[in-house]
């Protein structure tokens, strides 16, 4: 008897965060804030929409804060800031945040030129993070960057990864994160790593953060949701990387994913309208579209329902 298809991964959208790390421009508050909301009206279920990195070294996160600031405690609800130490969570949720994104990386190479500390250091001080969150009444997720390979050390043993996301100082994350960070993963690496992960350590949601780096970031995403991975990562037109993480290019993108899913809440039309987001975005920032989905919806196969008709024009504002 045929077991049917594992349910479709929900998908979080990274762009206003992964997404915009690379791009070296910082977008204005009220842009940034229209995209969420504009995202968060079309349906996407969850959202990533900053990060407490250092301003002068990641420069378009440094309205994050005030991104926070703008939008209302239903909203924020649904979305994530990423947060590297305690300090970082007290801040953010000082300015509102709910829901964070604690994350340091299998690989002490990367994590030193990420966060600036060891992988040892960084668990250490996960359960003086997870404490604060709880005790503000919010979530946080275990994120585990370089899950698979490090840009500086290589290949990552996978019980690196099982060890970090087992270990008894990050009881009480609400979910664990499996990043390729370098979208080096093959979908076969990706399965048995979940799966472990499933198996292996604390029940909780798991979340697949995948980069399309050698193209294979919706393969990897469907995979990891087939070894149960609830929630998939995504950007808009694949924006995208870690910018102390050489080699890595963008995130999986969301059009893509979603194309891919067909969630029940998306439909051609809303899909056009996510479409026309992203290309308002990429043409605010000067970069390319490269989302295969997204130039699929502009084609003229005009008898196919999820292509977008040559006469309609979209952009953001139909979403709001």
């Amino acid at each position: 008897m045929s077991r049917g298809n594992p349910p479709a991964p929900a998908l979080r959208d990274v762009t206003l965060r992964d997404g915009l790390q690379l791009t070296g421009k910082l977008l204005p508050t009220e842009f940034k804030i229209r995209l969420a909301r504009s995202l968060l009206r079309l349906g996407v279920p969850e959202l990533e929409i900053g990060s407490m990195a250092r301003p002068d070294l990641v420069p378009p996160m440094a309205n994050t804060l005030d991104v926070v600031a703008g939008l209302t405690p239903e909203e924020l609800e649904r979305c994530w800031i990423w947060v590297a130490t305690p300090r970082h969570v007290e801040k953010a949720l000082a300015a509102g945040a709910r829901n964070l994104q604690y994350c340091f990386s299998a690989s002490d190479a990367h994590n030193q030129a990420n966060i600036g500390r060891s992988t040892e250091q960084s668990l250490a001080a996960m359960p003086e993070a997870i404490a604060r969150t709880k005790d503000a009444g919010g979530r946080i997720q275990l994120c585990i960057a370089t899950s698979f390979t490090c840009p500086f050390d290589g290949p990552v043993a996978p019980e690196r990864v099982l060890g970090i996301a087992d270990d008894e100082r990050a009881t009480g994350a609400d979910d664990v994160v499996i990043c390729d960070t370098l979208g080096q993963a093959s979908p076969g690496q990706v399965t048995d790593l979940v799966s472990r992960v499933a198996g292996e350590t604390p029940a909780r949601r798991i979340v697949f953060h995948g980069h399309d780096t050698w193209g294979q970031g919706v393969a990897n995403s469907l995979a990891a949701a087939a070894a149960g991975a609830a929630v998939v990562d995504g950007a808009l037109g694949g924006l995208g990387g870690c910018p102390f993480a050489p080699g890595a290019s963008g995130n999986t993108s969301s059009e893509d994913l979603l194309f891919a899913t067909r969630p029940a809440w998306l439909d051609p039309a809303g899909f056009g309208g996510l479409v026309g987001l992203s290309e308002e975005l990429l043409a605010e920032l000067g970069e390319p579209n490269r989302s295969k989905a997204a130039q699929g919806a502009r084609s003229k196969a005009n008898a196919f329902d999820w292509v977008i008709p040559g006469d309609r024009e979209l952009s953001g504002t139909e979403a709001q």
